[in-house]
């Protein structure tokens, strides 16, 4: 019995049919889109949560005059001394007006605020004693909360790696929406 040794145009290297290989790669691609979509909706929800554990932890600690996201603003604050543009941009603040909860934050004692001694339309930002005293017990519950974690199932390489993965995919975002974007087609393409 001979072999026949022809090609099969119609087949693909890998013996699948052309039909069945395209099938497969356009599930491919409908499963990389899900999780594409699933990876923004997660990000989205773990900043929520995150900011339900930070209320949850200001109720433990009888702190009723801020709400989570200007205690989230304290904490990005930290230790330092910065704009409030900087603020901004170090932080997500899910809608709120990042000058109006400063604001709040300064009236209720937690923010010191100042003009730039070398540009006095700059706002300067710090946290106030009571402020840091505040973000230090946020800080306590954030170590709590990364000690119970890598007791778990995330170990710190999980958390390194994901930290790298969101960032790469931050800075692609940042430079799809500038003029020239790396990465998108034009809507005319």
């Amino acid at each position: 019995m001979a072999l026949d040794h022809t090609v099969d145009e119609s087949r693909p290297l890998n013996g699948l049919p052309r039909e069945l290989r395209q099938a497969s790669e356009k599930n491919a691609l409908t499963a990389n889109n899900r999780n594409y979509l699933d990876v923004l909706t997660l990000a989205e929800r773990l900043h929520r949560q995150f900011l339900e554990v930070i209320a949850v932890e200001l109720d433990t600690l009888g702190v009723r005059d801020i709400n989570s996201i200007r205690a989230l603003i304290l904490l990005n604050i930290g230790q330092a001394e910065m704009t409030a543009s900087e603020l901004m941009w170090r932080g997500c603040y899910l809608g709120s007006n990042v000058s109006y909860n400063l604001k709040k934050l300064t009236d209720a004692g937690y923010v010191k605020q100042g003009r730039s001694t070398h540009d006095r339309r700059i706002i300067i930002v710090c946290n106030s004693s009571k402020g840091l005293e505040l973000c230090a017990a946020l800080e306590a519950m954030s170590a709590r909360h990364l000690g119970s974690m890598f007791q778990g199932a995330v170990n710190v390489e999980d958390l390194e790696i994901c930290r790298r993965t969101l960032r790469s995919l931050q800075q692609f975002w940042s430079r799809t929406i500038q003029p020239t974007g790396v990465g998108l087609l034009s809507r005319s393409d």
